[in-house]
């Protein structure tokens, strides 16, 4: 058991989907695996083990930002073996080409959070996907007919910004997203050497304004799940 994860070791599999969202892990537990059992229920962050297409896998949810997933991925890592860390998340477009319900496949992940400065004495570490899963996906997405976008995220550490127009330096510099925890995960991962993916739906765009509602944001993106679940 460890400090955030009431569980025991081999309550979790050793692929686990990461929604920031709580409840939406039990969405996808519920909705996608057969027979799931809940082994976390800590701070209510829920997490379920159960079976997609014969295959063992879980979900949990992550929180927000680098800083809560962080915990969770060394925590499952270190304490419960997890093999392949798989993100699932919602992201605002910067792109006008990328929209409202588009799935982003995260290749590499920029950030404004000064975490791995510390960790690397000031140097800029690059936090990139693993090429396998990365590849594997590509290929589920396209033998499904899933229509994708793959290319470089911004994971930032502030949701609300003093500063409402920063983003375009990013997306002028090709970043096609943002959301809030990719560089954290593909980090802590890259140190434990283990796997690591983000998958994500454009859940608002920073170009048009348009956006989803909570409740869809916990309830659909099944395309990016499905994907993700395939890779297990």
């Amino acid at each position: 058991m460890s400090i955030h994860i009431n569980a025991k070791v081999g309550d979790i599999a050793e692929t686990v989907l990461l929604p920031g969202d709580p409840l939406r892990a039990k969405w996808i537990a519920e909705t996608f695996l057969s027979n799931p059992i809940c082994f976390n229920e800590v701070r209510g962050m829920l997490g379920f083990t159960g079976t997609y297409q014969g295959k063992r896998v879980s979900v949990m949810g992550t929180g927000m930002g680098i800083p809560s997933i962080s915990i969770y991925a060394n925590e499952l890592i270190e304490e419960f073996k997890v093999k392949n860390l798989i993100r699932v998340g919602s992201a605002g477009s910067m792109q006008k080409d990328i929209h409202i319900r588009d799935v982003v496949i995260a290749m590499a992940a920029s950030t404004n959070s000064g975490i791995n400065k510390n960790r690397f004495s000031g140097g800029d570490f690059a936090p990139t996907a693993s090429f396998e899963l990365f590849q594997q996906a590509y290929e589920i997405a396209k033998a499904n007919e899933v229509p994708i976008k793959a290319g470089n995220v911004l994971s930032s550490d502030s949701f609300y910004t003093d500063q409402p127009d920063e983003w375009k330096k990013w997306a002028e510099f090709g970043v096609l997203c943002v959301e809030m925890e990719a560089a954290g995960l593909y980090t802590i991962c890259a140190k434990h050497q283990v796997n690591a993916l983000c998958l994500l739906t454009i859940s608002d765009s920073l170009v048009t304004g348009e956006f989803t509602t909570a409740a869809e944001r916990e309830t659909t993106f099944s395309e990016m799940v499905k994907i993700a679940l395939s890779l297990a």
